[in-house]
């Protein structure tokens, strides 16, 4: 798609394109750079951006670390809190009391879709706040104390 004469409206074309492309493929997790849209449509970076912003106004993305954009599919819902708060529920969840054995790094890395590096540093906030036991080689940790809950205060 080139732009016209008038290239009002030209934002709004490219999006509905990757939409469709969005909708059209299941597996589509990540929308193309500005680059590629400058590339393929021909036109400007400000434009590129505005399609960028479209989508993330109709709910089809928004930003992840480093500054693209992720695919949000209808239904979806993905929890936003910080590692360390979804690892801490796990105890409650998986109602672990004190002294019981947390799971391991490699199933944790598994159940939330992150890398050791980063389960390693939310490890060790909930360590830090004496909920685990410190990692040990060969030892699993354990839990050390129940996570407190914030209740609403009735007035």
């Amino acid at each position: 798609m080139s732009q016209q004469a008038s290239p009002r409206g030209t934002f709004l074309k490219i999006a509905e394109v990757v939409r469709a492309r969005i909708d059209a493929d299941p597996n589509m997790t990540e929308l193309p750079t500005a680059a590629d849209l400058v590339g393929e449509f021909g036109v400007s970076r400000g434009v590129a951006l505005r399609v960028f912003d479209v989508l993330q106004e109709q709910g089809v993305a928004e930003r992840v670390s480093g500054s693209r954009l992720r695919v949000v599919r209808r239904g979806e819902s993905v929890d936003r809190r910080p590692l360390a708060e979804r690892l801490a529920d796990v105890i409650t969840n998986d109602q672990l009391p004190v002294g019981e054995p947390f799971p391991s790094a490699t199933k944790l890395c598994a159940r939330f879709g992150v890398s050791r590096p980063t389960l390693a540093k939310a490890l060790h906030k909930l360590e830090a706040a004496g909920l685990l036991s410190e990692s040990k080689q060969g030892k699993p940790r354990t839990v050390l104390s129940l996570p407190k809950r914030e209740e609403n205060a009735s007035p």
